[in-house]
């Protein structure tokens, strides 16, 4: 073939589109299989019984089907064709795609073998690996054909519908269903059509000897040869990693593997007539059991190999070789590849460290960056897929590693190393191209002897691009765009690689060295994020989920490992990779697994740092129990009495001593860990893991690690808050204002829970620490959901008892009336215990906002000083919509305020029923009703006694007071009405109430008057809106301070029994 016709036959534009044509042909076949395997996916009509017939008859007769004359098969398919036809339309266009994708291929191949090209990885890189890639995608998509089983059924109904429907067969049906005949036997069939293209494919593959052989190194040579070390040599530390064959450096084995076994089972005629190649044959078996096809689809070599060449004659020394191989592979390759992972975890590590210790070096060691990405990728790969597959070993453990998270995790350190200092590797490489490459490939170019015009147009272009490039480009942020100039190298391999070429590449060796060395450097300036996914992605986890998630697993239990473990959610941004154009509907299924399997892994990585916090919680506590003084009732025993000891001890000799609080501290020496130093230690790896990244992108979404684990702690202390109020609702746990925390009461039995270890001032800080602010605030939205469902049933039993309390407002001074009023009132009790529980919660929150606002000022002081500030700015005069703003950012640093801004915001949110805002304010004047008449209920409970050293109730009734104020202050701020104003109306209503029980004669109801008066004081000390003058108008002071002398004087009463005891 001429070099004209070589110009115009354009293969590197036509190796270009059939390779990406062919991915997407492929992934359709692959998509088709899956479909169809799966009963759940596949086309409904396969399922039907009523098509049973007609599926059997279309299988058993393809493709010769006689529509017109088998309506009794047929039947069913024509009743449904226009549904057939709709349904399978994109199966059977995709099957008419694979026979236009095989003829495209056969005449670029027939081309190729007219044109005699030359193929050598080391100088036409890019042809060379374009040409092998066509063959082996090729050569997967027609083996994914012959594996759909139903591939006869779905193009032969296809067919059937057509026909009925349009009255003719489809115009492609008898090509398509020839060659899915042809097929049957694929491997067959595709030796003889490659029998003619022997000569190119064996030329192409002997190329990659040397490279195979050197890439295929042992652990041990690896170690010798210092591979991926920066700091071997210190003083070529700065020197330009450089290769004569720039791309084979980062090319992948697996890549190498799939064309050398799958171009010899092709090609096997040149095993038994040349003697290298079969050597490279030989190698390459020694390697794997199982090389990929397309994701989880695999070959598995030696059963596929052995079974098609036993069928040839002559052959036998070959099926030799290959049962000799898959010995070796089943023997040693287990545990070289563990020898190559262990040294990759050394070295990679190494390099990553020098990297970010001094990321210039980026610029001129940037190939070993890519190196190192390829080199971990090819060995993850080769695991997972030999997991995956092989199931039956006599050697389990060569197939698992419970260190690969180590080595993820490095991958993703230095694919964030090149992404953080891509300006680095833009700078360096751009001055390469300009000052060196341009001045390199100008003189290769005046010293060539053959010259025609259109390569000397190329390469002219070439040396103008280059020089043309500055340094201002890269600190402008400018785009670089080098694909046209690496399509036109392309271009180039393609034309001086035919046989009739005037100039030959073969014997222009360094006019290929620099320009494989300039693609490289230009693919630094623009294809960076395209380098990465080229030697790391790792997205075919996103097919072997099931090895995925037992790393995982096996990730967890090694506690060495837990630094790592967040490299598993990440690879799963890998995912998007899987897609292609030309597979649209996967896109959604893909996306879907991607942020399952990453929400999965983030949960459980979430759950086991939550665990390990509230275990060392656990530990901490019962450290904390030995220091109890019951603990040291025998140690002051043996003190008291030594000498009887001494004379007891010969019989108490067996008797083990027991250990002193803080003997977990003494150490004999380091190798003793204690379970405290383990949850430590996992709490510090697992806190690692969590904070590693800040975000990272998953298709659409953008993940926050650290938000799984607040989201996990927030529930978990949420829990430990719900048991917390739970206890204080039923009268166990109680609010002690006087030692700022909640305590247990005493009880018979043994405690389990001591409240005031959990929930003193400290305690609340602590909390406010591992929430922080967002936590808080979700605490806060937490606490408000309960205080709101008790104020729903609050409004219930005041519209229950609505008459009766209107009547009451009226007429509370009133003795006569008043005493046939209160008896007819329903639920009082329920009244005040569910505001108890209100004033319980809300105490609570006082204390944890304390906590923040402690937090909140030692973090950020700066900005706690102009909040307080601007808070003092506010007046009753101020807008209320301004005050709730003021508040609601008080609120957010801990600072208290007059008018609970996240209590408001909880009750406008409860959705009103029927009822009109002035219905509703009546209600709400009518609770504070209530609860003042109510109030005198309470001395009846012998738990309603003052104690002065807790400074409140033991049935909490002192939080009576915060709800009271805080829930009319929110209520009528909502209703927009004077709050001060309902305040003193319910302080003249309680206070006539209480009054009225001092002249109540019944001892019973009247037990605990005093204590109860002090509740008077207690309203007027938590509000803002009250003043002591206001109550001393209603109430008189005298009988505050009468009451405070008999509380004390009952207390001391009670307590001298005990101390002369």
């Amino acid at each position: 073939m001429s070099l004209t016709s070589a110009y115009q036959q354009k293969l590197a534009e036509k190796l270009t589109i059939l390779n990406d044509r062919g991915q997407g042909v492929l992934i359709r076949m692959y998509n088709i299989k899956k479909t169809c395997s799966d009963p759940k996916s596949k086309p409904p009509f396969l399922l039907e019984k009523s098509m049973e017939s007609s599926l059997k008859y279309i299988n058993k007769k393809f493709p010769n089907t006689d529509v017109r004359n088998s309506t009794q098969h047929l039947g069913p398919v024509h009743r449904e064709k226009a549904e057939i036809i709709r349904f399978l339309t994109n199966y059977y266009q995709s099957f008419v795609d694979v026979m236009e994708f095989r003829d495209h291929v056969y005449e670029l191949l027939n081309t190729i073998d007219a044109c005699q090209c030359h193929f050598d990885i080391s100088l036409n890189f890019d042809f060379t690996r374009s040409f092998l890639d066509l063959i082996v995608t090729y050569t997967s998509v027609i083996l994914l054909l012959s594996r759909i089983e139903d591939r006869r059924v779905l193009i032969g109904m296809y067919n059937c519908a057509h026909e009925m429907l349009h009255g003719h067969i489809d115009p492609s049906f008898p090509r398509l269903s020839q060659m899915v005949l042809e097929y049957d036997h694929p491997l067959k069939k595709l030796t003889e059509e490659f029998g003619p293209h022997t000569k190119a494919v064996s030329g192409a593959l002997l190329s990659l000897h040397f490279l195979f052989s050197r890439r295929n190194q042992g652990a041990e040579q690896w170690r010798k040869a210092q591979l991926l070390s920066l700091i071997s040599s210190p003083p070529a530390m700065i020197n330009p990693a450089s290769s004569d064959t720039m791309a084979c450096e980062y090319l992948s084995v697996e890549v190498m593997e799939r064309w050398i076994i799958i171009g010899f089972l092709l090609c096997h005629g040149c095993l038994n007539s040349n003697v290298q190649c079969q050597k490279l044959w030989k190698l390459c078996l020694q390697g794997s059991l199982y090389i990929t096809l397309i994701r989880d689809d695999v070959l598995q070599v030696h059963k596929v190999t052995e079974d098609l060449f036993s069928s040839f004659k002559g052959y036998g020394k070959r099926v030799a070789d290959i049962k000799e191989s898959k010995e070796h592979v089943i023997t040693n390759s287990g545990q070289f590849h563990c020898r190559r992972r262990q040294f990759l975890r050394m070295a990679v590590k190494e390099l990553e460290t020098v990297l970010t210790d001094e990321p210039g070096l980026l610029g001129p060691k940037a190939l070993y960056a890519f190196m190192a990405l390829s080199f971990i990728r090819d060995e993850v790969t080769w695991l997972v897929r030999h997991t995956e597959n092989v199931t039956k070993t006599k050697t389990p453990e060569d197939y698992a590693d419970s260190s690969i998270a180590e080595l993820l995790f490095l991958l993703e350190q230095i694919r964030a190393l090149v992404r953080r200092h891509i300006k680095v590797i833009q700078q360096y490489h751009l001055q390469y191209l300009a000052r060196f490459d341009a001045l390199v490939l100008s003189d290769i170019i005046q010293n060539l002897s053959v010259c025609p015009e259109e390569e000397s147009i190329i390469m002219s272009s070439f040396v103008s691009t280059l020089s043309s490039l500055n340094l201002k480009q890269v600190d402008d942020g400018e785009k670089f765009d080098f694909s046209g100039l690496r399509l036109d190298w392309f271009r180039l391999q393609a034309y001086t690689s035919v046989a009739k070429a005037p100039m030959h590449l073969h014997e222009n060796p360094d006019l290929a060295k620099v320009m494989n060395l300039i693609v490289f450097h230009s693919r630094m300036l623009d294809s960076v994020e395209n380098m990465l996914v080229e030697t790391s992605d790792l997205s075919t986890f996103c097919f072997h989920l099931r090895t995925f998630e037992k790393m995982f697993t096996m990730t967890l239990e090694e506690p060495t490992m837990l630094r790592y473990a967040i490299a598993f959610p990440m690879i799963c941004a890998h995912f998007v990779h899987c897609t292609h154009e030309m597979c649209p509907e996967e896109y959604p299924h893909l996306k879907n697994h991607s942020l399952h399997h990453c929400n999965s892994f983030l949960e459980e990585l979430a759950k086991q740092t939550s665990n390990c916090v509230l275990e060392i919680c656990a530990e901490q506590r019962n450290l904390s129990e030995q220091l109890l003084p019951k603990h040291c009732a025998t140690t002051i025993s043996k003190a008291k009495n030594k000498k009887t000891m001494k004379q007891k001890q010969t019989s108490k000799k067996g008797e083990p001593e027991k250990d002193k609080p803080g003997a977990e501290s003494h150490r004999k020496n380091r190798s003793l860990v204690t379970n405290m130093d383990k949850l430590h230690m996992n709490l510090t790896e697992l806190a690692l893991t969590m904070n590693h990244v800040h975000s990272f992108p998953v298709f659409e979404h953008t993940l926050f690690p650290s938000e799984y684990l607040s989201s996990h702690l927030e529930a978990r202390f949420n829990r430990y808050l719900e048991s917390l109020l739970r206890q204080a609702s039923s009268g166990t746990i109680i609010h002690a204002p006087a030692m700022q925390a909640f305590i247990s009461l005493p009880r018979e039995e043994e405690q389990n829970f001591s409240a005031e270890e959990f929930s003193d001032i400290s305690e609340m800080r602590a909390l406010a620490e591992l929430l922080g602010p967002y936590g808080m605030k979700f605490l806060s939205e937490n606490l408000m959901w309960h205080v709101t469902s008790q104020i729903v049933e609050l409004k219930k039993l005041v519209v229950e008892n609505m008459d009766v309390l209107v009547q009451i407002r009226s007429n509370f001074s009133r003795v006569d009336l008043m005493a046939s009023l209160l008896p007819q009132l329903m639920g009082a009790d329920s009244v005040l215990k569910r505001m108890t529980i209100i004033g319980v919660i809300l105490s609570f929150r006082a204390m944890a906002q304390e906590g923040l606002r402690e937090v909140f000022s030692s973090h950020c002081p700066f900005l706690m000083g102009p909040i307080e500030c601007l808070k003092e700015f506010v007046t009753p005069d101020t807008d209320i919509k301004v005050t709730l703003s003021i508040f609601e950012l008080a609120s957010a640093a801990g600072v208290g305020c007059d008018i609970d801004p996240a209590l408001v915001a909880a009750i406008a949110n409860l959705k009103a029923d029927t009822s009109s805002p002035e219905e509703e304010y009546k209600v709400a004047c009518l609770l504070l009703i209530f609860l003042a008449v109510s109030l005198p209920l309470l001395a009846t409970d012998p738990f309603s006694f003052y104690s002065i050293e807790k400074d409140g109730y033991n049935n909490n009734i002192h939080c009576l007071t915060k709800a009271i104020i805080q829930v009319s202050a929110a209520l009528f701020t909502l209703y927009n009405k004077n709050i001060e104003t309902h305040l003193k109306e319910f302080l003249v209503v309680a206070s006539v109430s209480l009054l009225q029980l001092g002249q109540e004669t019944d001892r019973i109801k009247s037990r605990n008057r005093e204590s109860i008066s002090l509740l008077m004081r207690l309203v007027v000390e938590e509000s803002s809106f009250l003043t002591l003058d206001m109550l001393e108008s209603c109430f008189p002071y005298v009988l505050l301070r009468n009451a405070y002398r008999e509380v004390s004087r009952a207390f001391h009463l009670n307590r001298v029994p005990a101390s002369v005891h």
